[in-house]
């Protein structure tokens, strides 16, 4: 039986590659996403996906500060991808939206890298895909949650340059 450290590992390294393996689908055809760092599309997927938010709900749920987030949105207004509208009740906070550029954008990008996994799934066997079906709400609970090492920190995402491709640095405080 393996360790829960033993585990850790394994489920790091294998995460960790295919996260690399989809991002690499996103960046493959060498289209307007190629240009957006991973919080940038992240960012982008959220308002797609959730509506729309206040920059600060939007790096709440992002978990980045709000600083680092004000960068984030700035490229993506830029870009024509997100609006900022004012706030019907508060006039200190601006609403963000995703403009039909940017959902045709986080859609092209989300149909890619789904063609991509689904079609390695179909090297899976039914029991395989099973037990994926049942682990993914177990990876999500994993992905929301900041208990840990992190815990009580904050956090500030930069964009980099790697290669020539645009990525995402984590700082950790």
């Amino acid at each position: 039986m393996q360790t829960d450290a033993g585990l850790a590992t394994a489920m790091r390294i294998s995460i960790t590659r295919l996260a690399r393996r989809l991002r690499v689908e996103r960046l493959g055809l060498g289209g307007s996403e190629a240009i957006l760092s991973d919080i940038q599309l992240a960012a982008l997927a959220a308002l797609e996906r959730h509506g729309a938010m206040t920059p600060g709900e939007l790096a709440e749920h992002e978990k980045v500060q709000p600083p680092s987030m004000t960068r984030v949105i700035a490229v993506l207004e830029e870009r024509g991808l997100v609006r900022r509208a004012a706030h019907p009740t508060d006039r200190r906070q601006v609403i963000l939206t995703v403009t039909q550029q940017g959902r045709d954008l986080v859609q092209l990008v989300r149909r890619r890298r789904e063609a991509w996994l689904a079609q390695r799934m179909q090297e899976l066997t039914p029991a395989e895909r099973a037990t994926l079906l049942a682990a993914a709400p177990i990876l999500e609970k994993l992905s929301q949650s900041l208990r840990g090492y992190a815990a009580g920190r904050s956090f500030q995402v930069a964009s980099v340059s790697y290669r020539g491709r645009p990525s995402s640095v984590l700082r950790i405080r």
